[in-house]
């Protein structure tokens, strides 16, 4: 320590008392970013002042209440603690706790999964807790491949700290099995018998990429896994839970570790919070605090962050808590779905800079489990309302668009007085609607009206023009290899698709086509191919490539194809797959090049199109590497209407190609929700090849109600300056 450290503690002190004082905010990060510019090595200096040692806790769900509530065990079982509990997960929040305390026994510290890899070099902590590996903040943090890559080049930097992992997410395993250093897995050691969801982050061996078998689920790709190729699975568990019991108002199971049992009780539920709390429990086990300490901790636990905080607002339970991801909001359904009275359901979506600006990850939500829940009223909220409002529309849900969460409550007349209000926001959502519930709980009146009326009752047409369901073969859609790609919620697509043709009497059939499997592609009408991360890209390529005779024979015989992303790069002769250029389908004249400087220079942003598809501008967002040119005469899908937003390059500010009834792009969103007319040219395109196939007149499109949607395209085009 010398003049730097001395300088990073001055002016530590003089901006906390600034904040404090004079700006009356909160003093989180800002005074130990300025410290460590001051002196880059200021963890390390105060680390000296926790005499038994640290603990760092990561992964993509749950660090806030697990640092905390191990904080809270600790501090329960007499123990000094230092402890970032706002979630400051980044250097400067560790700094800026490390600064503001004094000498301690036990620093316990919430990290960002990517800035692990600026802290615990310096920290050298004990222990550190991985909780699980989600996709989140696509546009943001990239693949889950980059972040395992920092948490174990993190560890490599402290040899001697110990892995607390869940064993029960292979893409933890897979971390705990490339780096050196002690381990000890948790897991839920039975099968709890839980329905699943559509989508989970993990379908494939970490080790040799053949795809897992699973003796059972939890929930995402938690569970007993194990693969058929390498032997890669699920480790022998150290800290084993068991005997869990999940119900409405709470939680319990009996907890196993090599120092002893404990018996765990907690009021709050769902599959997460078991996992949550056996962290905690294996955590707190290794830095000795007794089980009935932890006990005390988690019956006193009062969170104050909005993370599965009750109030009570005019005298109605509400429950609120955050979620940031696909995994969160579906845990989030579970808990809303284990009550069955009549209740109020409100989803607050922000698209900051902190929440990732991709919101396409909303339709790998399953909404579709609330629909049809008797008595249920549903609101959309937050900067994007609208996305949220069309994905809702999609899942058979009617929600009206509200300002705040008072302007929910301004619309529960009639609900009976007992019935509860659910309300999850996402990360910068979270802190507004959180200060809002407090001050209607503290006895303000619920105020204001919704934005917007509530939505008609279904999806009928304009003026009540619906066809009878037709009599005709169905329209066959074949989503090829969901399994594998469905990397950006493009799977939405065939949402859309479905529910437009159905809504207009047209009988539907999806046929998932997943890996391993075959289609005859002479009986289907539209084909839909999404795009992957790497590794299940690669995988999917291989059946592409088999299948080319018979896609080629599909386009040629103006077979529709609608082809996002990775799916739409395969058309052409070469495309990217990962850092290599391979050889595609060569159904378009297109090819697809390395990005100048690697895959890290990649296209990201909100893009609105010029499309002769469609008499408004097409809207979505690209985050894409490859550069992609068109042969000579190749037509785009459109123009690049709004001032940000590549398309298919650097340079010509096009997007995308249409060949035939080809249609490939790389916006996401996915892209029909939020551009009717698009989904409609491909239906009229798709319904007359069902004419020829079948022999039957094709059917005129009746219109259908697109104000839901044109809303969420109209605020996009705004937002752009894309008219």
């Amino acid at each position: 320590m010398g003049l730097q450290f001395a300088a990073a503690r001055a002016v530590s002190a003089v901006s906390t008392w600034g904040l404090k004082h004079v700006f009356h905010r909160p003093a989180a990060n800002f005074p130990g970013k300025i410290a460590l510019y001051a002196d880059p090595r200021v963890i390390a200096d105060l680390a000296p002042r926790l005499q038994k040692g640290s603990v760092c806790v990561v992964g993509t769900n749950g660090k806030t209440t697990v640092t905390n509530l191990l904080a809270d065990a600790l501090e329960t079982a007499g123990q000094r603690v230092v402890c970032n509990r706002t979630g400051a997960n980044l250097d400067s929040g560790v700094a800026t706790a490390l600064l503001h305390a004094r000498e301690a026994d036990w620093g316990v510290f919430e990290c960002d999964e990517l800035w692990l890899a600026k802290i615990l070099p310096h920290l050298q902590a004990n222990y550190v807790v991985l909780l699980n590996l989600f996709r989140d903040q696509l546009d943001r943090v990239g693949e889950i491949d980059r972040i395992q890559e920092s948490i174990a080049g993190a560890l490599a930097t402290s040899p001697k700290t110990t892995l607390v992992f869940n064993a029960d997410d292979p893409l933890c395993a897979a971390i705990a099995e490339r780096v050196g250093n002690p381990t000890v897995a948790f897991g839920v050691d039975e099968d709890l018998h839980l329905p699943q969801n559509t989508v989970a982050d993990a379908q494939m061996c970490q080790r040799c990429s053949a795809m897992l078998e699973y003796a059972y689920r939890q929930y995402g790709q938690l569970g007993s896994y194990c693969c058929p190729a390498c032997g890669f699975a699920r480790p022998s568990l150290d800290c084993a839970a068991r005997d869990v019991h999940l119900g409405a108002d709470g939680l319990s199971f009996a907890a196993h570790g090599p120092r002893g049992d404990a018996e765990i009780k907690a009021p709050f539920s769902g599959a997460y919070m078991v996992y949550n709390l056996l962290a905690t429990w294996a955590a707190a086990d290794l830095v000795s605090v007794p089980a009935e300490a932890l006990q005390r901790a988690i019956d006193a636990f009062d969170p104050r962050n909005g993370r599965l905080q009750e109030f009570a607002v005019a005298g109605r339970r509400t429950l609120l808590n955050l979620a940031k991801n696909p995994t969160g909001f579906n845990q989030n359904i579970k808990i809303i779905l284990q009550d069955e009275r009549p209740k109020a359901v409100a989803f607050f979506v922000n698209d900051k800079e902190g929440d990732g600006r991709d919101v396409s990850w909303l339709w790998d939500i399953d909404f579709e489990e609330l629909a049809g829940q008797s008595g249920l009223r549903v609101f959309a909220g937050g900067i994007r309302k609208n996305d949220v409002q069309v994905r809702l529309k999609y899942a058979g849900l009617d929600a009206a668009l509200v300002d705040d969460a008072a302007g929910m409550f301004a619309q529960l007349d009639g609900l009976p007085a007992d019935a509860r209000a659910y309300v999850i926001a996402n990360y910068t959502a979270l802190p507004p609607v959180h200060a809002e519930l407090g001050r209607l709980a503290d006895g303000g009146q619920a105020a204001g009206a919704p934005l917007s009326p509530k939505p008609s009752e279904g999806l009928s047409g304009s003026g009540g023009v619906q066809a009878a369901e037709d009599d005709a073969a169905p329209l066959v859609i074949a989503h090829l290899f969901p399994d594998l790609l469905n990397l950006y919620g493009d799977g939405g697509n065939v949402k859309v698709l479905e529910r437009r043709a159905r809504e207009r009497g047209i009988s539907v059939e999806v046929r998932r086509v997943n890996h391993g499997e075959h289609v005859d592609l002479a009986g289907v009408d539209l084909v839909f191919l999404g795009g992957g991360p790497d590794r299940e890209q690669r995988l999917a390529s291989e059946d592409l490539m088999r299948m080319r005779d018979d896609l080629h024979a599909y386009v040629e015989d103006d077979g529709v194809l609608l082809a996002i992303c990775g799916g739409f790069q395969i058309l052409g002769h070469e495309w990217l797959l990962g850092e290599e250029v391979v050889k595609g389908l060569g159904l378009v004249d297109m090819t697809t090049e390395r990005a100048p400087g690697g895959s890290g220079n990649r296209l990201i942003g909100n893009i609105a199109l010029r499309s002769p598809l469609a008499d408004q501008a097409v809207v979505g967002y690209e985050n894409h590497a490859g550069r992609t040119h068109l042969g000579t005469g190749v037509e785009a899908f459109g123009d690049v209407a709004s001032s940000t937003g590549h398309g298919n390059n650097d340079s010509d500010k096009r997007d995308g190609v249409r060949y035939k009834n080809v249609v490939g792009t790389y916006l996401h969103g996915p892209l029909l929700p939020k551009n009717p007319q698009v989904a409609d040219a491909l239906l009229i395109r798709a319904l007359e090849r069902r004419a020829r196939r079948a022999g039957v007149p094709a059917p005129e499109l009746a219109p259908l109600d697109d104000a839901v949607e044109n809303a969420a395209n109209e605020y996009v085009r705004n937002r752009l300056n894309a008219g």
